[in-house]
């Protein structure tokens, strides 16, 4: 797998001196979120081979910096549209961990009452609104919700915005141009965010794209991208909260395209067959998380007593996630066709497999 090129990179080397500067609770908080993201997703991995989760599972497993950093970068009223690759940013949202894995579970508690499964969290109350199972299904959505907050009220800085994830490889399907025109056109206020994890399944990025370097995609729609370190929470959140102000308050459409590393397959069943040995010692030289924990270590931020109470708390919260997830409702039959419509529909198809084709 080829290394990247990385100009530019924002953030990177004023990581530390940038981090001395912050203040040094939202840091452990960041710290925090990373473990209990990274915990999730190890326990998520091993409750599929158990099979407690059905379907698709797919990880953000050595994404945890670019999760936290993006989620930092968003106000309360800012609306967030995710690729299927979600559970991380579900959490850092603010979605209940036993709700998400309860989720996972196909539970009737779960955020999407056990509907969606791992691919469709959905959460009004934080404005996630959906993990999307079709690449780049989330796009079109997205830019009709920043088209919505256009109309609502015009360019301010205390207005709100809609930020849009999306892989590498959705930079290539026709919807992703169409969204970003139409954005341009209408200076609408909305950051796409390409989590650039390096690989579009096994095909890595400069196999796939004419143009590897993804910020400079929106170039021809006159729309400005950035590529930052997506290993560096406070590079990331920086470069997306910058991203957000210019969006809010000049309606400015703006490309962000954060570069890290997947440490698994592409999906929990997916081994990963197409990267080499050197490749795995060189992704786990980069794991995110302990180079996090490090820093604040050798920063004072924490110590490692205190980096440890953190990494049991997540142990922890995670623990009693699938506790409650484990010990959930299954949803009901008879609610089997609600939430088909957003408003009733007449004559709708009520049949369940082994009902009568004909009703006497």
């Amino acid at each position: 797998m080829a290394e990247p090129s990385r100009e530019p990179v924002s953030g990177s080397a004023a990581t530390s001196d940038r981090g001395r500067s912050e203040d040094a609770e939202v840091l452990r908080r960041y710290y925090r979120q990373m473990m209990v993201i990274r915990v999730f997703e190890q326990r998520a991995a091993e409750m599929y081979t158990k099979a407690k989760i059905g379907g698709y599972c797919h990880l953000n497993l050595g994404e945890e910096a670019t999760v936290v950093g993006l989620t930092a970068a968003l106000r309360a009223g800012d609306y967030l549209f995710t690729t299927y690759r979600e559970h991380g940013y579900a959490l850092a949202r603010g979605a209940d961990p036993g709700r998400v894995m309860a989720e996972l579970f196909g539970r009737a508690t779960g955020l999407s009452g056990g509907r969606g499964g791992s691919m469709h969290l959905f959460d009004a109350q934080h404005r996630l609104l959906g993990g999307y199972g079709i690449v780049g299904g989330q796009i079109p959505p997205a830019t009709g919700a920043a088209l919505a907050l256009a109309y609502r009220h015009g360019p301010s800085p205390h207005g709100d915005a809609v930020m849009c994830l999306l892989g590498d490889a959705a930079t290539n399907i026709g919807a992703f141009h169409e969204s970003l025109n139409l954005a341009a056109v209408w200076r609408l206020p909305i950051v796409y965010v390409i989590v650039n994890n390096q690989l579009g399944m096994g095909t890595p990025v400069e196999a796939a794209a004419g143009e590897p370097e993804l910020f400079r995609r929106g170039c021809s729609y006159r729309i400005p991208g950035q590529r930052v370190d997506g290993n560096d929470v406070l590079a990331v959140r920086e470069a997306a909260r910058d991203a957000l102000d210019r969006a809010r308050g000049e309606h400015q459409p703006m490309l962000v395209e954060t570069v890290s590393y997947r440490l698994r397959g592409h999906s929990v069943v997916d081994p990963a067959r197409y990267r080499s040995d050197a490749d795995n010692r060189r992704l786990r030289d980069l794991d995110p998380v302990p180079a996090f924990r490090a820093r604040l270590i050798d920063d004072a931020v924490l110590d490692p007593g205190s980096a440890a109470r953190i990494d049991s708390e997540a142990e922890q919260i995670v623990a009693e996630a699938v506790e409650v997830a484990d010990h959930a409702p299954d949803p009901d039959g008879e609610t089997l066709f609600d939430h088909v419509y957003a408003t009733p529909v007449a004559n709708t198809p009520q049949g369940r497999p082994g009902d009568p084709a004909v009703t006497p």
